[in-house]
């Protein structure tokens, strides 16, 4: 897959794509990265790429020619190299855009990749947005300086699932929000030393027996889901996820008082 990326600053993603294990996917080719500098696609002698918002109002918004001339040499360049592949969505990280999440994530992962424009300053021209974006993704309910951030984050998210990233190949299966969990948080881990401060490793993770070790992880990710993201339980529920088990031991933590259930 190849993701092409549209930035003010292509200089940071540099440390991303040379550190930490998800280089992997990157060195290998598992997911081509392509940075595209919108200033060189700005006339002008100063390669200007943004002015002043008609109606007045405070910042500069970004201007939709550079933004076209850029995006239109991406997909002349997608197209040489690859004459059969099918037009790839233009992705802008905005507030308005649907939260980011795992499936969202396995999608992208499986997908032929998509092209991200990381935007800066008040926004982009809307015609831009109207004649060319054909998805919108938020990373939450908060305003980053730009989109750089944010398209890490999901290559990131992505390149961890591309086989041969992950030293264990099954790792990413226990992730908080997996299929694999329901969709419920992952559970608590431990290692050595057996002790550490007063507090020893719980029992039943020396204890050799699988399917103790498997039933006490799937109890501690009930807890901790109920505990911290309710909604997630809630989910679960809805979606028939939840064993007659599952339900017993729920019903067993909120009996004995061990959920906290706030208001606020």
């Amino acid at each position: 897959m190849r993701f092409d990326v549209i930035t003010l600053f292509p200089e940071l993603f540099a440390p991303f794509l040379s550190s930490g294990i998800n280089r992997r996917a990157f060195e290998t080719g598992a997911v081509e990265l392509k940075l595209w500098q919108l200033r060189d696609y700005a006339d002008g002698t100063y390669r200007r790429v943004d002015d002043r918002p008609f109606g007045g109002g405070p910042g500069m918004v970004m201007l939709a020619e550079p933004l076209e001339k850029c995006l239109l040499a991406i997909r002349q360049d997608r197209a040489l190299k690859n004459p059969l592949e099918q037009p790839v969505p233009v992705v802008l990280f905005s507030p308005i855009g649907q939260p980011l999440n795992h499936a969202g994530v396995e999608e992208w992962s499986q997908s032929e990749g998509a092209i991200l424009i990381c935007g800066r300053y008040e926004g982009l021209d809307q015609r831009f947005i109207d004649a060319h974006v054909d998805v919108q993704v938020s990373l939450g309910d908060f305003v980053l300086s730009g989109g750089e951030i944010a398209a890490i984050a999901l290559l990131d998210a992505v390149a961890r699932l591309q086989p041969g990233v992950l030293n264990d190949e099954g790792s990413h299966q226990m992730d908080s929000f997996n299929p694999a969990l329901d969709g419920l948080l992952d559970c608590g881990h431990f290692t050595r030393p057996e002790v550490w401060k007063g507090v020893t490793v719980p029992t039943v993770l020396m204890s050799g027996h699988h399917a103790d070790i498997a039933k006490w992880r799937r109890q501690q990710s009930l807890v901790l889901t109920q505990k911290y993201r309710p909604d997630l339980i809630l989910g679960a529920r809805l979606a028939g996820k939840l064993s007659t088990q599952d339900e017993n031991f729920l019903s067993h933590l909120g009996a004995a008082g061990l959920v906290e259930n706030k208001s606020d």
